[in-house]
């Protein structure tokens, strides 16, 4: 089963929690038992798994990415948006989850979000769940 939903994100950097998204999409599938393979089709956005009930640990992650892949930098890329390209990049465009007895298996303060880096835009998530 295949959805693809579309995520407005509002600031320039920001992490956006999708779990909520997410559960919905397996309880209409019916699939009890899988995994689940989440995708964003974006070169300046990510997808991460985080803490989920402390909005400071979003704020640390936004804020030390900044300091590790500034703006402003040597950056040859012609579009002005390298280091939105950069961080993308070091936190990967999927995740992929077990999903069992029809929810999905994480931590109990993990939650999954939509890593913002060149916003604000409309961005897509793809989720595809592969049963079994």
């Amino acid at each position: 089963m295949f959805e693809s939903i579309e995520i407005k994100t509002t600031q320039k950097n920001e992490m956006v929690e999708v779990q909520k998204e997410i559960k919905t999409f397996i309880q209409r599938s019916g699939i009890l038992h899988g995994i689940i393979v989440i995708t964003v089709p974006h070169t300046t956005a990510a997808i991460t798994l985080s803490k989920n009930y402390d909005e400071g640990v979003q704020n640390d992650v936004m804020v030390e990415m900044e300091e590790l892949v500034p703006r402003e930098g040597k950056y040859t890329h012609i579009e002005g948006n390298s280091s939105a390209n950069v961080k993308a990049s070091l936190f990967g465009n999927s995740v992929t989850l077990i999903i069992d007895d029809g929810r999905l298996e994480l931590g109990m303060f993990q939650s999954v979000f939509l890593c913002e880096f060149d916003g604000p835009r409309k961005r897509k998530l793809f989720m595809k769940i592969i049963e079994g």
